[in-house]
């Protein structure tokens, strides 16, 4: 519920002020990122179980993001071949 009041409030007011001068929010919003960005390593910093499980954690991270490029080029290039984009 914390998450849907915010967005519909949003949705609403997006609406009907769809015809008035576009406000840029992309400060607002990077501004948000950097907050939430920042309260996340806030936590992982406080937080000594897991900072002694970081190394684990991140060999992990490497090899899940090492294996979904692979296998992303793989399927690429079997699509490319079944549509015979090239």
């Amino acid at each position: 519920m914390i998450v849907i009041v915010p967005l519909v409030a949003g949705i609403l007011l997006g609406f009907f002020l769809r015809d008035k001068k576009h406000i840029d929010l992309g400060k607002v919003t990077f501004g948000a990122i950097v907050a939430l960005i920042f309260s996340m390593g806030f936590m992982i910093g406080s937080n000594n179980d897991l900072l002694a499980s970081m190394p684990k954690i991140g060999v992990n991270a490497i090899v899940i993001a090492l294996l979904t490029i692979f296998l992303s080029l793989v399927f690429v290039k079997a699509a490319r071949k079944v549509v015979r984009f090239e």
